[in-house]
């Protein structure tokens, strides 16, 4: 396989097609969804710092420099809900990020509509919902299913790239 040059793959990049791309309803729905789930993942930043800041919880010391010496050191502790929403945090992290690379390929091997609009709703339902359950201690398997749909959905769309466009 002969090897191409950036300047060769460069020039086969068309503006107009790139604009094309931009126009195309499947790519605006993944777009849309995307930038759905990357904002709630966004946003559990903020959450997490509430909730220490609501608990009186510090992770590091030099965090605690706005409240007295005396008590620096019994805030840097953990505590059982701060703990929950980074966890939470963290599985978005898992789980939005591979959203975000399979759903791009997905989006370009170009699926009817009504499909892609599933998947990408299916999974930003399922990420708000997880996100719900978890934070708020939720009975399982509110949680556990909710994780599972989310799971699901981004091997669905890996499956339709790998069908489509496998060279082996």
């Amino acid at each position: 396989m002969p090897r191409l040059l950036m300047s060769e793959i460069h020039s086969s990049c068309d503006p107009a097609e790139m604009a094309g791309l931009m126009e195309d309803e499947v790519f605006k729905a993944f777009s849309t969804y995307a930038a759905i789930v990357i904002l709630k993942m966004m946003l559990m930043g903020p959450m997490t710092g509430f909730y220490r800041h609501a608990r009186g919880v510090f992770a590091n010391l030099e965090d605690t420099k706005f409240v007295s010496s005396e008590a620096d050191k019994k805030l840097v502790r953990t505590d059982p809900d701060v703990e929950r929403v980074r966890r939470c945090h963290l599985n978005d992290l898992e789980n939005i990020v591979p959203f975000v690379a399979v759903g791009l390929l997905y989006a370009l091997t170009g699926p009817e509509l009504s499909s892609a609009l599933l998947h990408f709703r299916l999974f930003a339902g399922s990420r708000i919902l997880h996100t719900v359950a978890y934070v708020g201690a939720l009975p399982q398997p509110s949680r556990g299913l909710s994780w599972i749909l989310g799971m699901l959905v981004p091997f669905s769309m890996a499956y339709r790239v790998l069908s489509t466009v496998l060279l082996l």
